[in-house]
């Protein structure tokens, strides 16, 4: 086997990441940050940190229990940050970790683009049905 060189070493390891392969984990880890909580959850910490009972009230729809199910997946995913302060009821503080900064930037303008152009997408969506009949 011939010896590579650190060069091609990093770029023989890039490439084994392919998030095209369904095993592969960019794949997974694509298909969690897709999930719509999460997008929302890392939307609504944006501007800075919330309990629990605020981040709740915030995201419309959300359950606790899928509340609780994000939240925990982002934490072991280094996405944010959970503090907990003890007080008399105990204080959990959620933040977004530097790592979590830099794919909020991405999420909350996917999630603007959403907001933005959901008049046309709606308009799309009737031209279509009404091409398209069932």
């Amino acid at each position: 086997m011939a010896t590579l060189t650190a060069a091609q070493r990093r770029e023989q390891a890039r490439a084994e990441y392919d998030a095209f392969i369904r095993g592969c984990p960019t794949n997974q880890l694509l298909g969690r940050l897709s999930d719509k909580w999460v997008s929302l959850v890392v939307s609504a910490l944006a501007p800075g940190p919330l309990r629990y009972s605020d981040l709740g009230r915030k995201i419309a729809g959300v359950s606790p229990k899928m509340l609780t199910q994000t939240l925990r997946a982002l934490e072991r995913d280094g996405i944010i940050s959970r503090t907990v302060t003890p007080s008399v009821p105990v204080r959990v503080d959620y933040a977004l970790t530097p790592l979590g900064a830099s794919l909020a930037a991405l999420l909350t303008a996917v999630k603007d683009w959403a907001e933005t152009h959901f008049d046309e997408v709606r308009t799309a969506r009737e031209r279509y049905d009404a091409e398209n009949p069932a």
